[in-house]
């Protein structure tokens, strides 16, 4: 599951959409049961993003957390894939989060079983949905032998 905070639109939204499709359609291959995208409501006000974290925390359940953030670890696509593969043969949920405007504050990288980084770059979080889901698309792809990965 990703929990992403805002609303998405235009064509960052169709190519999520397009890429968790990908991913839920191939990680049956996988044995893993769905992906999906959850959108939480943009917090407002200097205290943003500990609201935008209360909401992520009491939508997250039960399996792992990790947090997508710019001081998280960086991983190549195929570390990433052997990230994922550790938890489908473990049969752990997983669930990515994605912060507003402001990021996560400490307190949810502080509670995140993992923080993990997409890029050094900031990046707007609209597109960090999109390469998120290209990622767990190529994960999946990468741990079912499909060519989608090339290097």
């Amino acid at each position: 599951m990703l929990l992403a905070v805002g609303k998405a639109a235009g064509p960052e939204k169709t190519l999520t959409e397009r890429y968790v499709e990908r991913a839920a359609k191939a990680g049956r291959a996988m044995g893993l049961t769905g992906f999906d995208v959850r959108e939480l409501p943009d917090g407002d006000g200097p205290t943003r993003a500990d609201r935008e974290a209360a909401s992520i925390l009491a939508k997250r359940g039960r399996g792992v957390l990790v947090a997508l953030d710019e001081r998280g670890k960086a991983l190549t696509s195929e570390e990433f894939a052997a990230f994922l593969q550790g938890f489908a043969d473990d049969a752990r949920d997983v669930t990515f989060a994605i912060g507003g405007a402001d990021g996560h504050p400490p307190s949810l990288r502080q509670a995140a079983d993992h923080v993990l980084s997409l890029s050094t770059l900031t990046l707007p979080h609209q597109l960090a949905r999109v390469m998120l889901a290209e990622q767990i698309y190529r994960a999946v792809t990468l741990c079912i032998g499909h060519p989608y990965h090339r290097v």
